[in-house]
């Protein structure tokens, strides 16, 4: 007879191991299936290997180019040593996982799980075994995978940003494709760390999803570096060199008019974005709808149209973020226990560049476009102290609010510890906060958070440290 859980969940990432939990913390008997390592994508080739290098990167960088704080001295990078730094922070977050799923009596097994019918799920193990299980509810994580050009197939010249993260050298010349957050965010981390980059994005601004001001001190920042800014510009085609290498042929469109052009270079990063994995799951046995770009459809309880069948994470649409598949989870297992629940947070967006790219609500130009009367606060970095005594004075936080309600509508940020600046700002719109409560708000001195304080009083028209518009 089969074994019987509460939940089957399939996939240890950032949605299905934090559901797992919450599941077993309500008392749900709860299975998780992962056929890699326990984290996903996020804590083994994501979000956390990633910050360990942008991080190495940085204290690199800085110190190198202290002269103008009297900090000098030769130095050098060894990759591989900075990558096993980073593996072992890596492993020691994907074995307290393991852990926790003891402390809340969960189970975990490393197979590639599929469903077979209503509440069947088939679980292969790696020698070919198959077991059966039965489960009341079965919640669907298993995330997404890098999307790949048709004409550039994976090789040890041609990387995804797995690849990127584990490189032993540090490539002479490399050429991100996608001038998205992964594209970017790499690409700062080895101009810093010496390579000759040149970013080729499709559409005419790089990171599209924020405001053009937004990005604009980064692509400055980036420029010092000696990186090449592609926009308007496709990809056309690809040649394996002799000896290793990969020259790329590209169309750039400009004022209506196309030129082409060639760049040959050590590496190529492909970072064109990535793809729900929602194949070979099974969910046509029970009936779960996708969409054309492979989304599992779902209802604000992340349930899809089958009954006991949920999805979260990647797989259950955009935004693809870690802490949104966290808080999906959340979600349901709050459901799935009895307790009302609907994924409605505020999601705080973020690109870990230097300056930090950070934001909460919607774009300055969507609101505009909205016609709906606004007060707008911006405050610049480089007039506050601590951005001056950090040596981080790129940047600004602008406050938007309804100029009739005073509601807090967005929250932008751009500057160093913008990633932690962010979360008083998502805080704010939580709780349907005013302009006038972030304004009165005392703020400790000095600090970067202290521009969020101006941003709100600069909307009132009260900025103290700034000309008042």
């Amino acid at each position: 007879m089969a074994t019987t859980y509460d939940v089957v969940i399939l996939g240890a990432g950032p949605g299905g191991y934090v559901c797992g939990i919450r599941c077993g913390q309500l008392g749900l008997k709860t299975l998780v299936v992962e056929k890699a390592q326990l984290g996903g994508v996020c804590l083994n080739v994501g979000c956390i290997p990633s910050k360990a290098l942008i991080h190495g990167s940085k204290v690199y960088y800085k110190a190198k180019n202290g002269g103008h704080l009297g900090i000098s001295g030769d130095l050098k990078v060894d990759l591989s040593k900075m990558v096993g730094w980073k593996d072992g922070i890596v492993s020691k977050l994907t074995a307290g996982v393991g852990g926790l799923f003891k402390a809340n009596g969960v189970d975990h097994v490393v197979a590639t799980g599929k469903l077979v019918g209503p509440g069947q799920v088939a679980l292969t193990k790696a020698d070919g075994s198959v077991q059966i299980v039965a489960a009341l509810n079965i919640v669907i994580a298993t995330g997404s995978s890098p999307v790949q050009i048709p004409f550039l197939q994976w090789s040890e010249d041609v990387i995804s940003s797995t690849g990127a993260l584990a490189l032993s050298n540090v490539p002479d010349r490399l050429a991100v494709i996608g001038g998205g957050v992964i594209g970017m965010e790499l690409g700062d981390v080895y101009a810093r760390l010496g390579s000759k980059v040149t970013v080729i994005e499709a559409e005419n601004q790089l990171l599209p999803m924020f405001d053009k001001d937004m990005v604009t001190p980064l692509m400055r920042k980036q420029k010092t570096l000696g990186v090449i800014h592609l926009v308007s510009t496709k990809v056309t085609g690809a040649e394996h060199l002799d000896g290793g290498g990969v020259k790329l042929s590209y169309e750039a469109t400009k004022a209506g008019k196309s030129t082409t052009g060639s760049l040959e270079v050590d590496k190529v990063l492909v970072a064109v974005g990535r793809r729900p994995n929602t194949a070979d799951l099974g969910l046509e046995s029970v009936g779960v709808k996708i969409d054309p770009r492979g989304f599992i459809q779902v209802n604000p309880q992340l349930q899809t149209g089958v009954a006991g069948v949920f999805a979260i994470g990647d797989v259950a649409g955009n935004p693809m973020l870690a802490h949104k598949a966290s808080k999906d989870g959340e979600v349901v297992a709050e459901v799935i226990g009895g307790h009302p629940a609907i994924n409605d947070s505020v999601i705080a967006s973020v690109v870990y560049t230097d300056p930090e790219i950070a934001s909460v609500g919607p774009t300055l130009k969507e609101l505009q476009a909205s016609g709906r009367a606004l007060r707008i606060g911006k405050f610049p970095m480089a007039a506050l102290g601590r951005a001056m005594t950090a040596d981080a004075t790129l940047g600004f936080a602008r406050v938007v609010g309804d100029a009739v309600t005073g509601d807090v509508l967005a929250i932008h940020i751009v500057g160093a510890e913008a990633s932690e600046l962010v979360n008083e700002a998502a805080l704010t719109l939580e709780m349907a906060a005013v302009l006038e409560d972030v304004g009165l708000t005392v703020h400790a001195h000095p600090t970067m958070g202290e521009a969020l304080m101006e941003a709100a009083k600069a909307a009132l028209g009260e900025a103290i440290h700034a000309v008042n518009a």
